[in-house]
């Protein structure tokens, strides 16, 4: 995984995207005890397009990754082996990237979504397994409720986020 996160770092280095972050389960992994996933999640801010449509293009980030080697598979980008989503940022995502945690994996900087944001997507997300992932973080990592509360307010998640807990 090393690797990939060289390879996302140097999409930002060349310009095509301005920042990332993982999230997921990869980026609940940091907070909770190890479970199964079979992909990187990745949420990109993109690099302003100064052109007046309102389609997201990923193709220059494909087109950079392909020239490196990267292949599909499935629904997949495999970057250095890891598959890997990459999702263009909305604004909660975005948020959540400009308020993510940089840390280092095997002495290569990237940013981790906090659990706070990743509660606030799971919970947007709603399946089963996104609920479960929920309840980990809820149980296993420090989360700042204030914060949270704050994130599930502004993206009309509070509700949800009660329905929730009756649950759970």
């Amino acid at each position: 995984m090393k690797n990939t996160i060289k390879a996302l770092n140097e999409l930002r280095e060349k310009g095509l995207i301005k920042d990332y972050a993982i999230g997921g389960a990869i980026a609940a992994l940091r907070w909770t005890e190890p479970f199964f996933t079979q992909d990187l999640d990745i949420f990109v801010i993109l690099e302003k397009d100064d052109s007046e449509s309102k389609l997201i293009v990923l193709t220059p980030i494909y087109e950079y990754l392909k020239a490196k080697g990267c292949v599909w598979e499935k629904h997949w980008l495999i970057i250095e082996g890891v598959p890997v989503d990459i999702f263009p940022a909305d604004d909660l995502e975005m948020e959540a990237i400009e308020n993510a945690q940089e840390t280092e994996y095997e002495t290569v900087k990237t940013k981790i979504m906090t659990p706070e944001y990743l509660i606030a997507l799971f919970l947007r997300a709603g399946r089963e397994k996104d609920k479960r992932k929920i309840q980990m973080l809820l149980e296993q990592s420090e989360i700042d409720i204030e914060k949270l509360n704050s994130v599930l307010q502004k993206y009309g998640l509070i509700d949800k986020f009660e329905e929730y807990k009756k649950s759970y």
